[in-house]
């Protein structure tokens, strides 16, 4: 399939003209619909930008809305059908290409920081470095182009607009979305309270993924939550941020070191020599992370037993 036949607005979908809205008083299927609208439509416009690779903001902002909606249907997938649950497998294909591609941008943009605060004479070999990633970035993105030039990128996204207006039956029990918060709370405390004194990499990333559900589940219930309710939901969702950036970061850190370790094992002497200036740096940030996490996870603790006080 060519890019020209591929659905590149949301009336070639079958969207209505303007995003669904759903009321607060409004069942949770309409909220689920209606999230899945927004994000589906994000992601159509981030497209061409992502395509172009001008403004890496436009792959991580596409990449947001992939993964607000692969929440929604995690959580609340039932409420639109059957069909849910392969949509969300092939909206996490997609999200492995998408991931490969901004995990080097969020990489190279901070190599590219650091270096430029190094002395004059380190910043050539500093440049050397960062362009053996610009390499690998580029192969990255052809195979990411490529999926979204694709049949089965076409496919999910028809997929994904036939989900916004699904007609299954609703199931005949409540389903209240802001109630439905304290499932992925109590996972994220219990992973928590599972950690040692000091945790592995591994664990603390796993910890962010965690709190990025709770975040993403907060957003779609805020809006059938009532005023006074909306207020605390949105103090979560803003505790859970902070707990997303102290821990991406965190991970970011650590990500950095070991390609710094993997170019010390190849690189002349000039070049190992700042990424091992880079290496110390990194490892410094991880420790600043994990000296702060826990701070950040009492906030988001409280915030959520405040919805249920």
């Amino acid at each position: 399939m060519t890019t020209e036949s591929l659905p590149r607005t949301p009336a070639e979908l079958g969207l209505p003209e303007l995003p669904v809205e759903a009321r607060p008083a409004d069942p949770a299927v309409h909220h689920v619909r209606a999230k899945l609208d927004r994000e589906i439509r994000a992601l159509l416009a981030y497209e061409a930008g992502t395509r172009s690779g001008a403004d890496p903001e436009d792959l991580h902002q596409m990449r947001v809305a992939l993964r607000r909606m692969r929440s929604v249907l995690k959580l609340s997938g039932t409420l639109v059908g059957d069909g849910a649950e392969p949509v969300r497998a092939e909206l996490g294909w997609l999200g492995q290409s998408l991931g490969e591609v901004r995990d080097y941008d969020v990489l190279i943009g901070h190599l590219r920081e650091v270096i430029a605060d190094f002395e004059v004479r380190d910043q050539p070999a500093g440049r050397r470095l960062v362009s053996g990633f610009v390499t690998e970035r580029a192969a990255a993105k052809r195979r990411l182009t490529k999926a979204l030039s694709s049949t089965r990128y076409s496919t999910l996204l028809r997929e994904v607009s036939l989900l916004t207006r699904s007609s299954a039956a609703v199931p005949d029990e409540p389903h209240d979305l802001v109630t439905g918060l304290a499932k992925p709370h109590r996972k994220l405390a219990k992973a928590v309270r599972a950690l040692p004194a000091d945790p592995p990499d591994v664990d603390l990333h796993a910890l962010r993924i965690h709190g990025k559900k709770l975040r993403y589940a907060a957003e779609l219930a805020q809006t059938s939550a009532k005023k006074k309710r909306a207020k605390r939901i949105k103090k979560l969702i803003k505790a859970t941020r902070d707990f997303q950036t102290v821990l991406g970061d965190h991970q970011d850190a650590v990500l950095a070191a070991e390609r710094m370790r993997t170019v010390l094992a190849t690189a002349d002497g000039e070049v190992g020599f700042v990424a091992g200036r880079i290496a110390e740096r990194e490892l410094g940030r991880r420790a600043e992370a994990r000296a702060t996490w826990r701070v950040y996870w009492a906030a988001v603790d409280d915030a959520a037993r405040a919805l249920h006080a």
